[in-house]
């Protein structure tokens, strides 16, 4: 089977050569590919051993409360004839989550076999850390895996040169025509294909989005029978409730009302939180953006949700794949939200893949307004908003507001527009000068890669 490159294979690449390499956990949805990449990467150890608790339960046995890691990795390599020694051998632990004292143990392997290469992965593992109070904070390291980005979509294809072209462009030395309207063609076919593994290797092979479809139908229903493990006080049939809301919600803040009047807010509430603990929808928070972290000033009460895969969501909403691919550049953008959550998902996969990626927006909570910017992040240690709009400038006011009551020079408008970029002379402000580079769609994984 092909294995498509993904960007973390560089971070586990880097784990691997590191002299302090502690136990791994790689968190993530189901089905993103977390057991793929670590498989690869067993490919570049002389010995690769890999267990999956779920479907091998009696092993779990070797895992109780006062462990000897070594004692242990004996009796694995035992039972299974593959030697484990270290700088050697890549030890993969799989679906850890149904044995919570496998959990506990990595802590040990850091402790006591420092020197083993140990990673660790599993479906619903969230729900799991959940009920341990501390699974080995300083002893355990922790790595985010999240669908394709636009950047890897094109890599499964073969477009190397394509990505290396869009990343040396600037505000200043745009795309030529053709290259992007080819990059704008590539990304309306990630709209409808998005970046579950799965459905990338069957766009691969069949160009069919009937095809594509079928995966997502299939991934989705593997999806609603993993709802009955989630909490028994939340029905299956509520969580589908609210993750449908979700989508259709694309881009606006959360209306409770919206899933059902009936329903009490905090037990949609808990539905979205047992959503996002699964990673099938990102919070997006209302700050303040007075300054780093945004966390700090962060609102709650005013959060946005992202369906986690665009793909997967426009399958869900049964969207026409027309709709996409024929629909002109504004209404491409604008269409259900879509534009804006492209735009987020890639900026959570861009995210340091230690740390659980916390998005925000900004809105201006003040009665009767509606000024709102879609996303404000932390960059190079600077408050940068960004604006997601449809090809033509259009109203810029919200983000001029931003900025004036922020005191900020820079900021991003995100389109299918080229690469540009222009200012703004803000008559309200003694700092007037108000600089905007237009950055595509496509060209978002260039914020984070200079």
């Amino acid at each position: 089977m092909i294995y498509f490159k993904r960007h973390i294979d560089t971070k586990l690449q880097e784990w691997k050569d590191s002299v302090r390499h502690l136990p791994l956990m790689i968190r993530g949805a189901r089905q993103v590919g977390k057991s793929t990449a670590v498989r690869h990467l067993g490919k570049s150890f002389k010995y690769y051993l890999e267990i999956n608790l779920e479907k091998q339960p009696s092993l779990c046995q070797l895992f109780t409360e006062n462990i000897d890691v070594k004692r242990t990795c004996e009796k694995l390599s035992g039972t299974l004839a593959t030697p484990i020694i270290p700088g050697e051998t890549l030890l993969f632990i799989d679906e850890i989550q149904v044995c919570k004292e496998a959990i506990m143990a990595l802590r040990y392997f850091k402790e006591d076999y420092p020197e083993l290469h140990v990673i660790a992965a599993g479906s619903l593992l969230e729900f799991t850390l959940q009920e341990i109070p501390s699974f080995g904070v300083g002893r355990i390291r922790s790595m985010y895996m999240h669908p394709f980005s636009f950047d890897e979509f094109l890599a499964a294809q073969g477009l190397d040169l394509t990505i290396g072209l869009k990343k040396s462009c600037t505000s200043t030395e745009p795309l030529n025509d053709a290259a992007h309207s080819n990059l704008t063609d590539l990304l309306r076919t990630f709209f409808l294909v998005g970046g579950m593994p799965a459905a990338v290797s069957v766009w691969i092979e069949t160009k069919s989005y009937l095809e594509v479809a079928r995966v997502h139908n299939d991934i989705m229903s593997a999806y609603n029978d993993d709802f009955v493990k989630y909490k028994k006080r939340i029905s299956p049939p509520l969580l589908r409730q609210v993750l449908k809301s979700v989508a259709l919600q694309a881009g606006q803040k959360f209306t409770f009302s919206q899933v059902d009047k009936e329903i009490k807010s905090t037990v949609i509430k808990e539905s979205l939180h047992l959503l996002s603990l699964a990673g099938l929808v990102v919070p997006v928070t209302h700050t303040d953006a007075n300054g780093i972290p945004l966390g700090a000033e962060e609102d709650p009460r005013y959060t946005k949700y992202l369906f986690f895969d665009l793909g997967l969501m426009q399958t869900m909403l049964n969207t026409p794949a027309a709709d996409i691919l024929m629909a002109d550049e504004i209404a491409f953008v604008n269409k259900g939200g879509a534009s804006e959550i492209f735009a987020g998902l890639e900026m959570v996969k861009y995210s340091d893949c230690f740390q659980k990626n916390e998005m925000h927006y900004w809105q201006n909570i003040s009665k009767n307004s509606q000024a709102e910017v879609d996303y404000v992040i932390a960059l190079q240690g600077k408050v940068l908003p960004i604006e997601v709009k449809a090809s033509t400038q259009g109203s810029m006011q919200s983000l001029w507001l931003f900025m004036r009551r922020h005191n900020l020079n820079h900021a991003i408008r995100t389109s299918l527009e080229n690469f540009g970029q222009f200012c703004h002379t803000d008559s309200k402000a003694e700092n007037a000068e108000r600089h905007v580079d237009i950055v595509p769609l496509y060209a978002l994984s260039n914020l984070f890669e200079q």
